[in-house]
């Protein structure tokens, strides 16, 4: 009998694999840097701006920033197949 076992790894930076995910979380830009403090606008989740290919799909629509000062989370799965001896 064939088992499969999958796992998933959480921030693993294996690049070989093709079964990632990648979704971008929280914006994290500090607004007040240029002053000496720490300020961020609150938002939670990278919406794209526009359609896959174009400038748009990089700015956040909810907080106009670049889509490189949200956290970047990458989900991969590892298949493995083994037989066990019956």
């Amino acid at each position: 009998m064939k088992k499969r076992q999958v796992v998933i790894r959480r921030g693993s930076s294996n690049r070989s694999s093709s079964n990632q995910v990648v979704r971008y979380g929280e914006c994290q830009k500090n607004h007040a840097a240029n002053i000496g403090g720490y300020a961020v606008d609150g938002c939670r989740e990278f919406m794209a701006g526009g359609g896959e290919g174009t400038a748009g799909a990089l700015s956040c629509a909810a907080c106009g920033c670049h889509r490189n000062f949200h956290r970047r989370e990458v989900e991969s799965e590892v298949v493995c197949d083994s037989s066990s001896p019956s």
